[in-house]
């Protein structure tokens, strides 16, 4: 139904509840009311790049690696996939009885946070350091999860709301420093995207303070920016017992009575927490009126009548089979968004691999066959596995022999564990002295890279075993405290590894696995190669390797900037934009933004423009088909414009070995606007396009 039709329904059944009943629904973990026809719902589910924690599901390369996609389209089918077996699901658990946790139909999904700093944990589950990039890929997300009928197919959500990026280990007492230039040219955008353009039916807010207030609690926000601004019209809910920081860590209210307060008088409207345990106390303590009680009520059950799963009018979704999760047409499209999402950052020409002239390959390194790298966090349960030694098993011919050495531990490397991290490495050594060429496959997962307090996969460790949030217990090298890096470094048992096998004179390939920017200056010089693969997903290993023996061409970008180190990077605390991502950084970096190396060669051969719609000639003069991204930025001629150009356009053609094509391109309204220091967009007068590949 309609979000009017929904609403009239939700604001007729809210009437009917107590305000007892009504402070019942404003929780994650909602209550039945059996007299009122409303049954137990619980709002809690995940769905950032599959269907989480909620057993089998097609589990798609991370966020980061859709953003290095940088393709719109792409990013729309996944989430409609995930939208079909996040309903497969509901339609079997409901016909069960089960309505617990991770069962139902309104994900907390995307993460549209901006990837400011290379050190934040969580950065791989959003799409980028790009306010554009982000939006666009946010806005595809949200239409292909709810789809773009009357009826949701399912709820997505923008968060966390908002300027929000770490440091994770302080997060519940950080107050997020910003001025209004920063705020609405990088931090706001993508949620204002997702508001207007996609009709993200729910908004996240996040632990942090702005301006002093905490986010799930601030009526500029979340009422004057949210709703009064922007119009939006879906239910806001809280970051997981973020209300109770209120009281417990931001010390801006006293009790939780307080709390409970302060977050729906601002806009939260629903409670991923136990808080609003104590919202009917302070109404008795006239804290609250029953008028905003009932406000918040109508809202979240709107999002239940527009999903059909409320009133008892259903929809074509009911019909949708258990056979429809983790399905062969799902896999096929994981594996081809993990084709697309790897980024080669260096090839000396070795790759593609020329089979003819290889008898044997070593495959190296604590990533190589371990399946945890391939889903990054908030993952589901792949129905297959393939680790990247998996896959070039299953790629290289017959005739080639694979050898396998572990090399080294993630992130092992205090005195306890020398003498097997020696033995480890004396294996890779003869392992590789003992083979044509060394695939080296290092990195991090989500116990070094994530978020504070937790290992998604086991559901969390306990203080003293997670090397995440407690500085590691291994190495505490590059390793920093809540789940953020210290520091670029690959963990110190991977830099030995990397370093010894360089001095073989073997050539070797280096796969990297990881979520965020890494220091690869050693690399680079020691490497022949260099593939960015991220979290590829379940299956992910498969596409690395057809990738390295030239079964297809790697074309994704970055969607971040690869520094050399942090060391003139801003504190990590530091919110201010300057000299930070590619629209502001001023030195020298080792793989730009949008950088991304194919094994054809595409240009642009010339371009023409009118009014917002770009023309554009490209030719692949290589010998080899591939896609390739063509990146359209603008430089603004205004003392409010970022000093680097500013990604303004994208599009992913294919193009055939010789091929020429016509591409057209529609530049966004504001492309030619400059955010002032007082916040305000206002046109730049003069700038300059740049189009390339």
């Amino acid at each position: 139904m309609t979000r009017s039709e929904a609403k009239i329904k939700a604001a007729a059944l809210t009437a009917k509840l107590t305000v007892e009943e009504c402070c019942f629904e404003l929780r994650y973990d909602a209550r039945a009311i059996p007299d009122k026809g409303i049954p137990e719902y619980n709002y809690w589910n995940e769905a950032l790049h599959g269907v989480a924690r909620a057993g089998t599901a097609t589990v798609f390369p991370q966020a980061i690696a859709l953003g290095a996609g940088f393709d719109a389209e792409l990013v729309r089918e996944i989430a409609d996939a995930i939208s079909t077996e996040g309903r497969a699901k509901y339609n079997y658990s409901q016909a069960h009885g089960d309505r617990g946790i991770y069962k139902g139909l309104t994900f907390w999904s995307p993460n549209i946070n901006i990837f400011r700093d290379p050190r934040w944990g969580r950065g791989h589950e959003t799409y980028g350091e790009d306010p554009y990039l982000t939006s666009r890929l946010g806005v595809a997300f949200v239409k292909g999860l709810q789809g773009e009928g009357d009826t949701l197919k399912a709820a997505a959500c923008a968060k966390h709301y908002a300027v929000h990026s770490g440091p994770e280990a302080i997060r519940h007492e950080f107050d997020a420093v910003v001025s209004k230039k920063d705020l609405w040219e990088t931090y706001l955008p993508a949620f204002e995207a997702l508001v207007r353009e996609a009709g993200v039916e729910a908004v996240m807010g996040a632990y942090n303070a702005v301006y002093g207030e905490p986010a799930c609690g601030s009526k500029f926000l979340l009422t004057e920016i949210l709703r009064e601004k922007w119009g939006f019209d879906g239910h806001v809910v809280s970051d997981c017992w973020a209300i109770s920081d209120f009281h417990l860590n931001h010390k801006v209210t006293a009790t939780p009575r307080e709390s409970a307060a302060k977050a729906l008088n601002a806009g939260c409207d629903l409670n991923c927490g136990n808080t609003f345990l104590h919202l009917l106390g302070a109404y008795e303590d006239g804290l609250v009126t029953e008028d905003a009680i009932r406000q918040a009520t109508t809202r979240v059950l709107t999002t239940r009548f527009r999903l059909g799963i409320l009133g008892g009018e259903g929809s074509e979704f009911d019909a949708i089979p258990f056979e429809a999760n983790d399905s062969a047409k799902h896999r096929e499209l994981a594996d081809r968004a993990a084709l697309e999402t790897c980024v080669l950052l260096k090839n000396d020409g070795i790759l593609p691999l020329k089979t003819s002239a290889l008898k044997s390959i070593a495959v190296i390194g604590p990533n190589a066959d371990s399946r945890t790298p391939l889903v990054g966090n908030y993952h589901g349960t792949p129905g297959e596995y393939v680790t990247v030694l998996d896959g070039i098993r299953r790629v290289a011919e017959e005739s080639i022999r694979v050898n396998y050495a572990e090399g080294c531990h993630l992130y092992r490397g205090a005195t306890d564990f020398l003498v097997e991290n020696d033995n480890l490495l004396a294996e890779a050594l003869a392992t590789a002295e003992n083979s044509d060429l060394t695939v080296l496959v290092l990195g991090l997962d989500e116990t070094i890279e994530g978020e504070e307090g937790g290992h998604d996969s086991t559901g969390g460790f306990t203080e003293g075993e997670n090397p995440a949030a407690f500085g590691g217990y291994f190495d505490t090298d590059g390793i920093s405290q809540g789940g953020d890096k210290k520091d670029l470094r690959l963990p110190k048992s991977q830099r030995r590894l990397l370093e010894a096998l360089s001095a073989t004179g073997k050539p070797i390939v280096l796969v990297l696995m990881a979520g965020s920017a890494m220091d690869l200056r050693c690399a680079d010089e020691n490497c022949a190669a260099i593939l960015n693969a991220w979290y590829p997903g379940g299956r992910g290993g498969l596409a690395v390797a057809k990738l390295l023996f030239g079964e297809a061409s790697p074309c994704g970008k970055l969607p971040i900037t690869f520094y050399k180190s942090t060391d003139d990077l801003p504190e990590f605390t530091d919110y201010a934009m300057a000299n930070r991502t590619y629209r502001y950084y001023k030195g020298e970096v080792l793989y730009p933004f949008g950088f991304g190396l194919t094994y054809g060669n595409c240009a642009v051969t010339g371009w023409t423009r009118s009014g917002n719609t770009l023309t554009v000639d490209a030719v692949n003069a290589g010998s080899a088909a591939t896609k390739d991204v063509l990146q359209v930025y603008v430089k603004c001629n205004s003392p409010y414009a970022p000093p680097n150009p500013v990604l303004c356009a994208f599009a992913k053609p294919y193009l055939k070995a010789g091929e020429t094509k016509t591409l057209t391109l529609e530049l966004p309204e504001n492309f030619n606007t400059v955010v002032d220091d007082d916040g305000n967009r206002i046109l730049s007068g003069s700038y300059e396009l740049f189009v390339k590949f």
